[in-house]
């Protein structure tokens, strides 16, 4: 199952909600199942998660590569890093000039893992996001409530399966508006909380999480998994 992660806007929290996502995944997954699979393709997982960027190639150097790279190549990149998460960073070169065909065939080889993958894809109007976006088995809009992003998420040319809500104080917008708007449902909503700001600031995402943003999250994993 490949889940995806994007935002029609930078500055969201897609990058949070990724993280916080795949860590419910890989709490919620038998130990012989392997976990989940975190895939950066902002480039922000490792600092939000408080450890250095891995070394040697990443995703960026298999979408360019050329010829048939199929699977196994794939999971060679893959770094473990505890909490029952794998992590495919994005690489030493930005991702984001890759052909869309190629990030087709990432899209093709994610989905068919038997693992949960999870997918921080910033904004999904550049390649590969894009293409993960639309073929992912979720796609997961992450939103906050402001006119500007709801008029670039109906211009995404990605259909979310449904919304997880950043809630800011004194906007004038609401889930029932979201809903209307994108009409598909609002999973979960979480209120701006300066402690998980502290959190992502000091790289302790994993080990310092605000409860509320918990159960944010696990009502967001039901859904996927329903």
């Amino acid at each position: 199952m490949l889940v995806a992660c994007w935002s029609p806007k930078g500055g969201s929290g897609t990058t949070v909600v990724a993280v916080l996502t795949a860590l419910s995944f890989a709490r919620a997954s038998a130990p012989r199942a392997g976990g989940a699979v975190l895939v950066d393709l902002a480039g922000d997982v490792p600092a939000a998660l408080g450890i250095p960027e891995p070394d040697g190639p990443g995703l960026a150097e298999w979408l360019g590569a050329s010829g048939d790279v199929g699977v196994e190549p794939l999971r060679r990149l893959e770094h473990d890093i505890g909490h029952g998460l794998s992590l495919l960073w994005r690489g030493v070169a930005s991702a984001s000039g890759s052909a869309p065909m190629r990030a087709e065939d990432l899209a093709a080889v994610l989905a068919a893992d038997e693992r949960v993958v999870v997918a921080d894809c910033g904004r999904a109007e550049r390649s590969p996001g894009r293409e993960l976006a639309r073929g992912a088995t979720v796609s997961l809009c992450v939103l906050r409530p402001c006119y500007l992003a709801l008029r670039r998420a109906l211009d995404a040319g990605a259909r979310p399966s449904g919304v997880v809500l950043v809630n800011e104080p004194f906007r004038s917008l609401h889930r029932r508006d979201v809903e209307e708007v994108l009409g598909v449902p609002v999973w979960a909503e979480i209120d701006y909380d300066p402690a998980l700001a502290r959190a992502v600031d000091a790289g302790l995402l994993a080990s310092r999480r605000p409860r509320a943003a918990e159960r944010a999250v696990e009502q967001v994993r039901r859904a996927v998994a329903a």
